[in-house]
């Protein structure tokens, strides 16, 4: 006689309800895990959602540094702050170059500050010369040569006049350096680091084509000072001729050399 078939097999109704209750459990928890999972991606969904909303907007900017010469609307604009974006679309570096691009500023700096504010620090370049230009118009430079500004008046700086062999050097565009750097650079140099005790006494800077440097003062006086080198010494050789030595009918003070100057007619 053969075997019973397995479906022919009866099952203690307890195994059988114990089976059960295995398989409620094990769909009670896949259940459970896809609503946890479902739950933590509604979470993260809002949460995007709520970074890319005016309630997490960059809506307090402060600027930093002073920059008398860049206006702060002009500094929101470059970093693309002016209409309070998502705090978490802004991107610090791409709008620091942006502000770095406007003449004047030198640096910048941009945190955020969550939920809802931004503080960019700048630093400006200085002035140090003005070079005439076209048009009668003048324009201001850094201490690098870049041209910050072209006005229709002339700053209070030096005039920078550079010489070749071809002629004069003019200015460069706004947000540009002058060129040729090598020519232009001695008379920066020396614009850049005057004294203060004199350095208002200046009002032109001339660089000749052999890269020797002359001052023209206020007072009329002409001071020779050479190479752009051993600045220090040779600035401190004016000071103390201007301070102590009778200047009545003279015209040129020659500091080239500068362990010897001179003073004469």
């Amino acid at each position: 006689m053969s075997p019973p078939a397995e479906a022919d097999v009866a099952i203690n109704p307890r195994i059988r309800q114990r089976r059960e209750q295995v398989e409620r459990s094990r769909s009670q928890k896949r259940m459970r895990r896809l609503a946890a999972v479902l739950a933590v991606a509604a979470l993260v969904a809002t949460g995007i959602y709520l970074l890319h909303t005016p309630l997490f907007g960059a809506q307090k900017v402060t600027i930093t540094g002073i920059h008398p010469n860049t206006s702060d609307q002009d500094i929101r604009s470059a970093a693309g702050l002016l209409h309070h974006p998502a705090l978490i679309s802004v991107d610090p570096g791409p709008a620091e170059a942006r502000v770095e691009t406007l003449p004047f500023i030198a640096t910048a700096h941009i945190t955020r500050h969550w939920p809802d504010s931004v503080t960019i620090a700048v630093t400006e370049r200085k002035p140090a010369a003005v070079m005439a230009g076209p048009a009668s118009r003048w324009s201001t430079l850094d201490g690098l040569g870049r041209t910050l500004a072209v006005t229709p008046a002339k700053m209070n700086y030096p005039a920078l006049v550079v010489h070749l062999s071809t002629g004069v050097v003019s200015p460069a565009p706004v947000g540009s350096r002058a060129v040729p750097t090598a020519a232009v650079a001695p008379g920066l140099l020396v614009a850049r680091t005057l004294p203060v005790a004199f350095s208002g006494q200046v009002t032109t800077v001339t660089v000749a084509a052999d890269r020797t440097v002359t001052l023209s003062l206020t007072s009329g006086l002409v001071v020779v000072i050479g190479t752009a080198s051993e600045l220090a010494t040779k600035y401190a050789a004016i000071a103390a001729i201007i301070a102590g030595t009778p200047l009545k009918g003279m015209h040129t003070i020659d500091v080239s050399v500068p362990q010897s100057p001179t003073v004469g007619p």
